[in-house]
């Protein structure tokens, strides 16, 4: 049967898919508008599935603040190619995404996933934009904070994203949240303080810092000693509170957070980077 260019057109603006896919979706519905979109979105569905073991290095980090500023939300949408990463379609598609997911207090990538989106799930969508553009996408990261006030910060690349949360609000706290945000996207620290450190973490650079002292020629006896020192180090270049502040390096940043205001401290953090 004839397929019309008004049908073709009313499919892609439905589906976003491009006029030659649906001019064939439509043809092998035999003009079932409803058929034609199941076709699509199964291709999409087999393009998802060919390109499942890609890499996803590129993308975009998107941000949500609750009202009362003490809940934020940290996500990623990545694909393969910078080219899709700054189209400004999947930069839409990625914050009606953290949209939805705010709304439903969502707490996963997997409660995201299944979230109602178009009639279908943020998932199937997700599918469909792959059969669309023809890489593979996907909600790689999913992070919430909170605390008595939070504050974000995207990088200006858009491919990294920070959240920190911190125990008293106020216009005081607010500007050295955004220091300390941007402190914490420059200098990546592993945990907020020692005690947050992961215990295997703890255990390797003890174990580099006895083998670096025993190629140095040091005794065996004093190789604990040494790898505690080297341990201690790693804690202060490493741990956000201990780190020195960027802006002035004579404080640590738990220091400058208490020179801002007596006791205060940053209670959490999350960090996304996409690359």
């Amino acid at each position: 049967m004839a397929i019309t260019a008004q049908e073709v057109n009313k499919l892609r603006q439905k589906t976003g898919a491009g006029m030659m896919d649906c001019k064939k979706a439509l043809t092998e519905a035999e003009g079932d508008f409803e058929k034609a979109i199941d076709i699509l979105r199964k291709k999409g569905q087999k393009v998802s599935a060919s390109r499942a073991d890609r890499e996803t290095k590129e993308g975009v980090v998107v941000t949500s603040l609750s009202e009362d500023g003490k809940t934020g939300i940290l996500m990623s949408l990545t694909c393969e190619t910078d080219f899709v990463a700054k189209n400004e379609e999947f930069s839409t598609f990625a914050n009606a995404i953290l949209t939805e997911a705010v709304k439903a207090n969502a707490d996963s990538i997997d409660t995201v996933m299944a979230l109602p989106f178009e009639g279908i799930t943020i998932g199937e969508k997700i599918t469909e934009m792959t059969g669309k553009i023809g890489e593979k996408i996907e909600v790689s990261h999913f992070e919430k904070v909170t605390g008595e006030i939070v504050e974000p910060y995207i990088h200006s690349n858009g491919k990294l994203g920070v959240l920190v949360a911190l125990n008293t609000a106020g216009s005081d706290a607010s500007d050295a949240g955004k220091d300390v945000a941007m402190q914490i996207a420059a200098m990546n620290p592993v945990a907020l303080d020692k005690d947050g450190v992961d215990s295997s973490v703890v255990e390797r650079e003890i174990e580099v810092g006895k083998d670096q002292a025993r190629q140095d020629g040091k005794p065996e006896a004093m190789l604990e000693k040494i790898a505690l020192g080297k341990l201690n180090k790693f804690y202060k270049e490493n741990t956000l509170l201990s780190q020195a502040f960027v802006k002035d390096p004579s404080k640590t940043i738990a220091q400058y957070l208490d020179s801002v205001s007596k006791g205060l401290t940053v209670t959490s953090f999350k960090r996304v980077s996409i690359g």
